[in-house]
């Protein structure tokens, strides 16, 4: 008997640089977060990791919502609180663990990212890993740069990249 479909909340919350797609679980973790213009490529991420599954138009937790709004609203530390559950393999989840611990407001490069998780020659499969990152701005991708200090792919584009790095600058009175 095959196994039964995951069944995640999908909801749409409104942001300056565009809808986001919040993906949770019915245990309130979030599973994934990405941009409405690219919901396709959100959904071919959740089947990649997931395999079938089904996406229901409900609200998430509302824990999960707030911490949302408060970090768009400046309070950059709100999304430290909210649980997530990202599937994938062990090397991508340790990246994206990882990703979690650069402080709000800096960035690194995937050169210093890589030795900082002890994989300093795995800096291409890093690279990989942050490119595949289901959940934007809570598991940190945006926060990666070029060794030269560019700014270097992002799957929202670069303009909402450079919008975040900027808005936790600004929130902690920088400006970048």
């Amino acid at each position: 008997m095959p196994a039964a479909p995951f069944s995640f909340r999908l909801e749409c919350i409104e942001s300056p640089v565009g809808d986001m797609l919040v993906v949770a679980d019915e245990q309130g973790r979030l599973r994934a977060l990405g941009w409405a213009d690219l919901e396709e490529r959100l959904k071919r991420t959740l089947t990649v990791l997931y395999g079938d599954l089904k996406l229901q138009t409900r609200p998430v937790a509302p824990a999960i919502r707030e911490a949302l709004l408060a970090y768009l609203e400046g309070k950059l530390d709100a999304i430290d609180q909210i649980r997530i559950e990202t599937g994938g393999t062990a090397f991508q989840r340790s990246v994206w663990q990882g990703l979690r611990s650069i402080p709000v407001g800096t960035t690194m490069s995937y050169g210093d990212f890589a030795a900082r998780i002890g994989r300093p020659k795995a800096v291409r499969a890093v690279g990989h890993a942050n490119g595949s990152n289901p959940i934007c701005i809570v598991v940190p991708c945006h926060r990666l740069i070029g060794a030269d200090g560019s700014l270097t792919g992002y799957g929202g584009g670069l303009p909402r990249k450079r919008w975040l790095l900027n808005h936790e600058a600004a929130a902690q009175g920088r400006l970048i």
